[in-house]
């Protein structure tokens, strides 16, 4: 079981850039599969992107595809999160977690930490 931290939120005007950690614990980061997730309040948790275990293949949502980089190190266990062109409607709270395949669904995904905020203004 790996278990996660994720850091790196803040408040950033639209337009602005901010960059996302996930440090994860346990010896075995490197054999899951990483996906970044965000709720918005009042929403549901929704897909934002994912990378394979060696991270070579990157996954993303439409919204976010062109601004947003998704990458990993399995030697310092993190997997980061790098948003451009930062919209309001990317405000969130972010997690990371891990899973077995890509492409899981959520509900596949485990190790979620306690999210960071993202708050976007206008």
């Amino acid at each position: 079981q790996v278990q996660m931290v994720e850091s790196g939120g803040g408040l950033v005007q639209a337009g602005g850039s901010l960059r996302l950690s996930c440090a994860a614990s346990g010896r075995t980061f490197s054999n899951y599969v990483m996906g970044w997730f965000r709720q918005a309040p009042g929403k549901a948790r929704e897909f934002v992107a994912s990378i394979n275990r060696s991270g070579t293949n990157t996954y993303y949502a439409d919204p976010v595809k062109g601004r947003f980089t998704i990458s990993r190190d399995n030697a310092a266990n993190t997997v980061y999160l790098q948003m451009n062109s930062l919209k309001p409607e990317d405000t969130a709270v972010y997690y990371c977690a891990g899973s077995g395949v890509v492409g899981a669904p959520i509900n596949t995904y485990s190790g979620w930490g306690q999210g960071t905020q993202v708050t976007v203004s206008s």
